[in-house]
Order: C-alpha cells, then sequence, then structure tokens
C-alpha cells in the first residue's frame, strides 16, 4: 500500500498569485517586508520541502515493502528450520520441542471439534433460574 503523496493547494495558489503579480511588476514591494522576491523564496522553499516530504514517503513505501518480502523469507525459513530438526531427530524428539515444535506424542487428540474430555460422565452446571421467588437454583446436565 503506498502512501498519499502531498499536494499543496496553498502551494499552487501562491505560484499562481506569483505569476499574476509577476506580470503587474516583477519587483513589486507592498512595504513591510512583501516583495514579489520574498515571495517567490517562500515558494521555493515550500516546493523544496513538498519535494523531500514526498520522496520520503517513497523511500519509506520502498522500505516497507523490504520489509514485507524480508519477513516472508523469514516465516519460510523458520518454518523450514523447525521442519530440518524434525528430519533430524524426529517429530517426537525433544529436540523438535526444543526448536518451537509440539512433539507428535504431546500433541492434543481432540481434532475436528471433539472434546478432549476423557471421562465418560458429562459435567453439571447450576443455573440461577430468573423470575424464581424463592431464589431456587436448578442443576441442568448437558
Amino acid at each position: 500500500m503506498m502512501r498519499r503523496k502531498r499536494s499543496s493547494p496553498v502551494l499552487k495558489k501562491a505560484v499562481r498569485r506569483a505569476a499574476g503579480i509577476n506580470s503587474i511588476n516583477p519587483k513589486l514591494d507592498v512595504g513591510n517586508g512583501l516583495t514579489l522576491p520574498a515571495f517567490s523564496i517562500l515558494i521555493e522553499t515550500m516546493q523544496a520541502k513538498e519535494n523531500a516530504y514526498n520522496s520520503a514517503l517513497s523511500n519509506l513505501d520502498k522500505l516497507y515493502r523490504e520489509m514485507l518480502e524480508t519477513e516472508r523469507e523469514l516465516g519460510d525459513m523458520t518454518e523450514h528450520m523447525l521442519m530440518g530438526v524434525g528430519v533430524l531427530y524426529g517429530k517426537s524428539s525433544v529436540e523438535y520441542g526444543m526448536a518451537g515444535g509440539v512433539p507428535k506424542n504431546q500433541r492434543r487428540k481432540g481434532l475436528r471439534g471433539e472434546s478432549p474430555i476423557f471421562s465418560s460422565q458429562q459435567p453439571s452446571f447450576v443455573v440461577n433460574v430468573d423470575g424464581n421467588e424463592n431464589g431456587n437454583k436448578r442443576v441442568v446436565t448437558s
């Protein structure tokens, strides 16, 4: 995702105004330091800052894309390193666990939504029945 570059509407207006004033008098001085040359210098300063800002955004976008690519490579290599440890030592080994993997003999048995509860009894829950004047509770089993 590229960052949106900045384009100053104030700068555009100032450039148009300076062009109009230049056609009146290239050395116009309206007093209090308001001269066309000073105005032109400030316009050039703003253009330089806007260009520097937009260039910095482009560099930042490039750096971000490079970082994402390196992150993808790192993720792939991380996975390959674990797979390599699994190949060398086996997926049930202590070394596989040390490398960050879950050894095969320690994985959960409850796949596909099956409950890992090994008891034959189902748990019971106590539920407070709303609107009961006595505050009695009933036991609901599932």
